[in-house]
Parts: structure tokens; C-alpha cells; sequence
């Protein structure tokens, strides 16, 4: 089942807890106060993938989604559009979506409890919140550019949730692309490695083969996260083996095979 039709409703609002949960209550049409301070939900005894975080890893998206959606001063139909179309929300799911995007749009907040909140969730899962910022990257380049406040937004956002600079330029390059202004995001492939350029052959080796044991579909599901963002981690494998083989075929001074 989607997790989309999850987002809305009591339990969800209790377990996920404090800003994340509030807003999700609100939407609901229930008192947020009495979910504000409750704990998130343990993973269940069956082993399953945490739902909870799946939930939060959700709502965070649509609340960070619609913070960003007004860091430029201007929200439009057409960008509300574009995270549906981002994220193919189901229609008989996209009131219940939409409801929690205008509340967040609406929300004088500001999007760093949101992030904090999330990124004490994921403390200990790092490459969820990387793919999260790669989500982020999907809707504000939607529509082919990157207004510099959206950039400015995302670089708050990382910062928040612990990301270095060498991995936010990675990701930037990986989900942003032409948007952000690189002709050719493999033009630089160490940076789409997230490794120095001095780095060995068996550094290079070590870090590809981690980042491909993180971002594979099914170390995804296991982490909680919804179906509907495995493609995240599907174009970063993609990007992470094309900027492997052609660091190899650098150092080679010939095409390389693939992933050798």
C-alpha cells in the first residue's frame, strides 16, 4: 500500500510526535497540543520496516516541500504541480497531501524545527536524510532552474542535518543537474564520489562500493522509507556508477568496463 494514504489521521499524528506530528494533527482536525511532546513510536517486534520513520520521512518531505516552495517569495499552482508530478501522488491521495502542503506553506515557522526534527530521527541513518535533501533537489528543479534562494534553503537544510560539503555538492550534482547549472554533472565525477581527487584507487573503490550498499532498493525499504522514493535512490546508484567508471577510465587513460 502507498504510503501516501497514511499521512492523515490520528495514529500517525501520534506516532510520529512533536512539530512533524502537531502539523499532521492539525491537518486531521485534531488537537495537536496532545501529541506535541509524544515520543516516536519504537520499531514493531515483527521486524517490519519502521513506520513511523516512513511517515515522518513523508510528512518531512511535503513540510519541507512547501517551506521551500515560499523561500523565493512567490508560490504558484505550477509548483505545488511539480511536487505531485515529483513524487506521483495517487488522486484519490493528493486532497489529503495537498492539506498538509498549504498548512506547512501557511505555517509562520520556519523549516528548522521541521529538519531538526527529522534529523534527530535519522541521526543514525545518514543516507536517508541524504536522499531526503535528494527529493528536495527533485521539486525545486522541477521546473529546470534553481532560484538562489531555494539553494540557499537546501544549504540550511544540510547544514541541519549534518550533511559535509563534499556530499551536499555530490547530491546538488546527482538530483539538480543542468538546473543547477552544471552542463555535465560528471564533469567532475570525485565530486559526485564525494572523494578528494588525490584519493587512492582503493579509497575510491571502498567509498563507491559503500555508497552503492546505501542507496541500494532494498537497503531503502529496510530503512523505513516509502516505496515511492526507491527511484531517489535509483538515479544517485545510476549517477554513483557512471562517476565510478569514468574515474576509471581517467586513470586508466582508456575506457574502463564497467564497475570493475
Amino acid at each position: 500500500m502507498s504510503i501516501w494514504g497514511k499521512v492523515v489521521g490520528g495514529v500517525a499524528g501520534f506516532a510520529v510526535g512533536g512539530p512533524l506530528g502537531a502539523l499532521l494533527g492539525v491537518a486531521a482536525g485534531h488537537a495537536a497540543d496532545a501529541w506535541a511532546s509524544q515520543p516516536p513510536a519504537p520499531p514493531g517486534p515483527d521486524g517490519q520496516p519502521d513506520q513511523t520513520r516512513s511517515m515522518a520521512f513523508t510528512i518531512g518531505v511535503i513540510v519541507l516541500g512547501a517551506k521551500m516552495a515560499k523561500a523565493d517569495g512567490v508560490v504558484d499552482r505550477a509548483e505545488i504541480d511539480a511536487f505531485k508530478r515529483v513524487f506521483q501522488i495517487p488522486a484519490e491521495e493528493a486532497r489529503n497531501v495537498g492539506r498538509i502542503f498549504d498548512l506547512a506553506k501557511r505555517d509562520s515557522a520556519g523549516f528548522e524545527p521541521y529538519a531538526r526534527q527529522l534529523a534527530g530521527m535519522f541521526r543514525d541513518r545518514p543516507t536517508v536524510l541524504e536522499d531526503l535533501l535528494g527529493c528536495l533537489f527533485h521539486i525545486a528543479t522541477a521546473d529546470g532552474s534553481l532560484h538562489p534562494a531555494e539553494l540557499t534553503f537546501l544549504a540550511g537544510v544540510a547544514r541541519i542535518f549534518g550533511i559535509s560539503e563534499a556530499t551536499f555538492e555530490g547530491i546538488r550534482r546527482i538530483h539538480g543537474g543542468a538546473a543547477c547549472g552544471y552542463e555535465d554533472p560528471l564533469d567532475d565525477p570525485y565530486a559526485v564520489l564525494g572523494v578528494p581527487r588525490t584519493a587512492s584507487d582503493a579509497e575510491i573503490k571502498l567509498a563507491w562500493r559503500q555508497a552503492l550498499r546505501d542507496n541500494h532498493p532494498d537497503t531503502v525499504m529496510a530503512q523505513g522509507l516509502p516505496a515511492e522514493f526507491v527511484d531517489v535512490a535509483t538515479q544517485k546508484t545510476a549517477a554513483l556508477n557512471a562517476a565510478y567508471d569514468k574515474i576509471q577510465s581517467q586513470r586508466a587513460g582508456a575506457p574502463a568496463g564497467p564497475h570493475q
